[in-house]
């Protein structure tokens, strides 16, 4: 697969464009502002800034394609451009969107949940990027057989990633506590979640659709 011809590459192009858009045209505090995530606004908390604010409801979507400085997008891209290669093969570029959304979505949930009157934007593709990190790990894994029920050791290996998930995002948000900077810690969890979750199913319909395809090629096929 050549990568810049894969949604992988076109969503990282896409968000490079807007992170120098909104970093050298626009302004990253304006365009945080206007397009980033703020939970006040969705609890009603806060009124829209100006007529130029995008939708609330626009915002986790619009939010991970601003980054707040380079070494954000570049750990953001970097992480994409290596698991969201071999995601996108096993579920194909349409799903492969549907997980990056739904991680974006899931992402800004589960900071609203934790803080819903927070007035600050939240920015970057942490979320979105944590749900193909998430799907990648728990598609392309090797988990050790711990029990004989395989679909009980699927589970377990699901509860590994997601607790050792959570200690290697609570050590990060305690290093950033230390400097004085602000990660949005339960954004990244929510985005694993949803990556963790989505991948089995969406994988499961790509296999059913291949599966009945060849079963219809094969009944179509005339009998030599």
């Amino acid at each position: 697969m050549i990568v810049w011809r894969s949604a992988t590459g076109i969503i990282a192009a896409l968000t490079v464009i807007a992170f120098v858009v909104s970093t050298y045209i626009v302004g990253i505090d304006e365009a945080a502002w206007k397009a980033g995530f703020v939970p006040a606004r969705l609890s009603g908390l806060m009124a829209e800034l100006d007529a130029i604010s995008l939708p609330g409801f626009l915002t986790p979507l619009t939010a991970a394609f601003l980054h707040s400085g380079f070494m954000h997008i570049l750990f953001n891209m970097l992480i994409l451009l290596f698991c969201g290669r071999f995601v996108e093969a096993a579920l194909g570029w349409e799903r492969f969107i549907i997980l990056y959304i739904a991680g974006a979505y899931g992402a800004a949930a589960a900071q609203w949940v934790m803080d819903p009157a927070a007035a600050l934007p939240m920015i970057g593709a942490s979320g979105a990027v944590s749900a193909i990190f998430g799907a990648y790990a728990i598609g392309f894994g090797k988990p050790r057989p711990l029990v004989q029920s395989p679909a009980l050791n699927r589970f377990l290996n699901t509860l590994w990633l997601l607790a050792a998930w959570i200690a290697i995002q609570w050590l990060i948000d305690l290093m950033a506590a230390m400097e004085g900077t602000l990660i949005a810690t339960p954004a990244h969890v929510g985005g694993f979640v949803v990556g963790l979750l989505m991948f089995g199913i969406l994988h499961h319909n790509v296999m059913t659709r291949h599966r009945n395809a060849t079963i219809t090629i094969a009944e179509e096929r005339p009998p030599r």
